[in-house]
């Protein structure tokens, strides 16, 4: 099997550098921003051509929050500069270490706002570790040719199964029997303990998590029934009701599996407990906002709720170490102080297999983005792809155009390469924002400084890249 090699300067090329044409990461190949679904899979080339806009090396990658081996092993095998940390950072040191990074890569905690990217001169990809990405102003990246790609499916099993162990706990108290064991306290009773086969479970999402966690309940014999604001196809024989009270006012058990939007903040509250069930409980491990805090502690204090187990919050604590605390959260001592309460710190997808998958799933994304400008997965660009070029097309260019999605586009880039061999092209657009990739052949190094020009002459510009 052939190996992909890095394709380097000829000796031809080096004089391009008097015509600030480097391979360095600031080059003008890689023009800055103007401010300075499902996954389809792609088969590899076995001779693949590792297209890049310069040197592997020149590449820098930052990798916050303890991201998973495997991904950085993923982009550190590619050449690039990988720092990595194990904690998030506060916003004034994240702004200075992000401002000459290519690419960077968070997980849930690490907040990248406008100003936080307005000061990326040279990030062209954001590589989300986890399910979510409202930690990132998604419409600002897109708005500067910034992508971001994220795994939306590669933990749900490591949700779906905490969940399950969670309702089975809250079931028979063994939170509050394993703490009165650790203090020496030998406390044996069956009262208000339950089985929870013939129960009913009422999932608030019926996603990836929603779905999974629904099979997985029906085989140890509950009754899953869920709400969700599109109708959808139920899995086995869970029954979707047609509103959130309806699921409330049914439901033995009751778990949330939805994003963080503005419809969902405080989505259970003081009302919502009152629709409940008596002695029902509640699991949340989606976003710390959706359930109201207070509310849920009186409603557990009054006796309306049996149990409950919390892996989200509205405020968390940047790194491990004694921070949940009343500074955080004013309420932190009052819910610590319940009965029948699991409190977790936002482990749901941590597990080995969760992260793994994680890191291979992103770490790839990145890694494709950044050689071949492939956008499948992107969850702020448009999905574009084109079949990889091989070693044996060493003359060939790889034009990348981000552009505003406005009338007449087109018609200016076909006057651009319409006097060249363009063997692929492919353009798709999401809302205000359009992605173009054309392929290029016999083209020299003039050629690909004469054609990075024209399009960063085009007023419709995002940013340009051209991949060789």
């Amino acid at each position: 099997m052939a190996t992909a090699k890095d394709i380097r300067p000829r000796q031809d090329e080096l004089s391009l550098q008097a015509q600030h044409l480097s391979t360095s990461p600031s080059a003008s190949f890689h023009s800055p921003s103007s401010h300075g679904s499902a996954l389809t899979r792609t088969i590899p080339l076995a001779n693949a051509k590792h297209l890049k806009p310069f040197a592997t090396e020149d590449i820098k990658v930052l990798l916050l929050e303890n991201v998973n081996q495997i991904g950085r092993e993923i982009l550190s095998q590619q050449g690039y500069q990988v720092e990595f940390l194990k904690s998030s950072l506060p916003e004034d040191q994240l702004i200075e270490k992000i401002r000459d990074v290519h690419v960077i890569g968070i997980r849930s905690k690490t907040k990248l706002t406008a100003r936080v990217l307005k000061e990326a001169r040279n990030l062209i990809v954001i590589g989300c570790f986890c399910i979510g990405t409202n930690q990132v102003d998604l419409q600002y990246a897109a708005d500067h040719g910034i992508a971001v790609f994220n795994s939306p499916f590669s933990n749900s099993r490591s949700v779906a199964e905490l969940v399950i162990g969670e309702i089975i706990a809250l079931a028979r108290q063994l939170g509050d029997r394993s703490n009165e064991m650790h203090n020496g306290t030998w406390n044996k009773v069956s009262n208000k303990c339950w089985e929870i086969r013939g129960k009913t479970l009422g999932i608030i999402g019926y996603g990836h998590i929603g779905a999974q966690l629904s099979v997985l309940a029906e085989a140890m014999g509950m009754s899953v029934i869920f709400y969700d604001v599109v109708n959808l196809m139920a899995l086995g024989t869970a029954r979707q009701v047609d509103t959130l009270d309806a699921l409330l006012a049914e439901a033995d058990f009751i778990t949330c599996h939805v994003p963080e939007l503005p419809e969902t903040k405080g989505m259970i509250g003081q009302r919502q407990f009152e629709q409940m069930k008596q002695g029902s409980y509640l699991i949340n491990a989606s976003r710390g906002t959706v359930v109201d805090i207070p509310a849920l502690i009186h409603a557990m204090r009054s006796g309306k709720v049996a149990g409950a187990a919390l892996d989200v919050y509205p405020n968390e604590p940047a790194g491990n170490g004694d921070y949940f605390n009343n500074d955080l959260n004013t309420w932190g001592a009052d819910l610590r102080s319940l009965k029948n309460l699991i409190l977790t710190p936002h482990i749901g997808g941590s597990t080995e297999e969760a992260q793994t998958a994680i890191g291979v799933e992103v770490g790839q994304a990145l890694v494709r983005y950044v050689n071949e400008g492939t956008t499948l997965g992107a969850v702020n660009l448009p999905e574009v792809t084109l079949r990889s070029l091989t070693m044996d097309e060493p003359n060939h260019a790889r034009v990348i155009y981000i552009h505003k999605n406005i009338p007449g586009v087109l018609r200016k880039v076909n006057e651009i390469i319409g006097d060249h061999n363009v063997d692929k092209q492919m353009t798709d657009s999401r809302g205000d924002i359009a992605y173009l990739m054309a392929d290029i052949s016999n083209v020299d190094a003039s050629t690909i400084k004469d054609l990075y020009e024209r399009f960063e002459s085009l007023a419709s510009r995002i940013m340009t890249r051209i991949l060789y």
